[in-house]
């Protein structure tokens, strides 16, 4: 059941990070120089292993990372709608 819970949280980070990408937000385009390695990709490069990471982790039966994950994702999510919304 965790496993399904950190694929799902995964989805949920993959589409943020997509989102704020594509806003066109002043802070994206300020660190465009930082996440434009490997052709813009090193951001869903480093969410994947922190998902592949977790996953490993917890299905070895460690399972305080997925709360970990889930906190990691709540503090995504905020700063998504922060930046969404232009509160940021």
């Amino acid at each position: 059941m965790a496993i399904l819970m950190l694929f799902v949280l995964g989805v949920a980070n993959f589409a943020m990070h997509k989102a704020v990408l594509e806003s066109g937000h002043p802070l994206v385009t300020r660190t465009a120089h930082y996440f434009g390695l490997l052709g813009g990709q090193l951001g869903f490069a480093m969410e994947f292993i922190a998902l592949l990471g977790t996953m490993l982790m917890v299905d070895a039966g460690m399972t305080g990372w997925a709360w970990v994950y889930l906190i990691y994702s709540l503090f995504n999510g905020l700063s998504a709608w922060l930046i969404l919304s232009g509160r940021l």
